[in-house]
């Protein structure tokens, strides 16, 4: 049975996990070759022993490193031949706490991670896509927090609002070279970035879940792999400059998120940097009353 995705390659980051790895997953089984860029190396080994394919290959990537991401797309060539997709994917939860007391360094690290690593990825897969002639398919993980308020910490919303802004003017620029440039905006979804594997925390989004999305059930990486499936597919050949929100109905209902899991309750007595899964341990100072 032929896939959706036989013959094409695909550099995904952030792939070693969660939403990610899902998607990595789902695009080998459509019969397509994968790279994966991601911080985590242990993950990454993990992944490329427990899919065991010649489809596959991993580099430890620093997203916001520009070398780094220069050499995943090289990496695509070098092993398969050519690139069809690129998704920006990688992501960490970044600054959080009260803007008074957020520090700078946190605050650009959160951008160069979230918003840096999207510019760096479409500028190298736009190269190599042009030089191709054969367009390709560019998408860019961003959030229902970066549509308004409420969804998520100033500097993630923000950041995320960037990327929607940025797949926008890219997908002006590059649409006569035939290169579509989509986001994806995810709700609530279950994985190591949402919950750390602390199962309060899993509790807690289950509460929020139940309480605010209309969809009677908690969002998994799956989803989100189908909706890029769509997306590097040519079912959306004449589908570009979109944000898709992918929320089980959380936006239409109004995300009042924010304060209500677990890891974001007293969000104004603590500040700090969460990295999500990328290894690195999050920082959290509680504030004085």
């Amino acid at each position: 049975m032929s896939g959706r995705l036989d013959g094409q390659v695909g550099v995904i980051t952030g792939g070693a996990s969660g939403m990610g790895k899902a998607t990595v997953l789902r695009f080998l089984g459509e019969g397509a070759s994968v790279v994966v860029g991601d911080l985590n190396a242990e993950a990454g080994q993990a992944l490329v022993d427990e899919v065991g394919s010649d489809q596959l290959r991993f580099m430890r990537t620093d997203v916001s490193v520009e070398e780094d991401v220069a050499s995943l797309v090289s990496m695509a060539s070098e092993a398969f031949g050519r690139l069809d997709v690129m998704f920006n994917n990688a992501g960490i939860g970044g600054a959080f706490g009260p803007i008074t007391e957020i520090e700078l360094a946190d605050w650009e690290r959160t951008f160069a991670i979230l918003v840096s690593s999207v510019f760096l990825g479409t500028k190298y897969a736009a190269r190599t896509m042009i030089d191709q002639n054969e367009g390709g398919s560019i998408i860019n993980t961003a959030s229902i927090a970066g549509l308004s308020a409420g969804a998520g910490p100033q500097a993630y919303s923000a950041a995320k609002a960037a990327v929607v802004n940025l797949s926008q003017t890219t997908a002006v620029e590059l649409a006569p070279h035939q290169i579509r440039v989509n986001t994806i905006c995810p709700g609530v979804i279950y994985t190591p970035l949402m919950h750390g594997g602390d199962e309060r925390d899993i509790e807690s989004a289950d509460e929020t879940i139940n309480e605010a999305q209309p969809w009677p059930r908690r969002g998994e990486g799956a989803d989100i792999a189908g909706a890029a499936l769509f997306l590097a597919s040519d079912d959306s050949e004449f589908f570009t400059g979109q944000a898709m929100t992918v929320d089980g109905g959380l936006t239409a209902a109004g995300p009042r998120i924010q304060g209500r899991l677990r890891n974001n309750r007293n969000l104004h007595r603590m500040v700090g940097m969460a990295f999500g899964s990328t290894g690195e341990r999050a920082r959290v100072r509680r504030l004085e009353e």
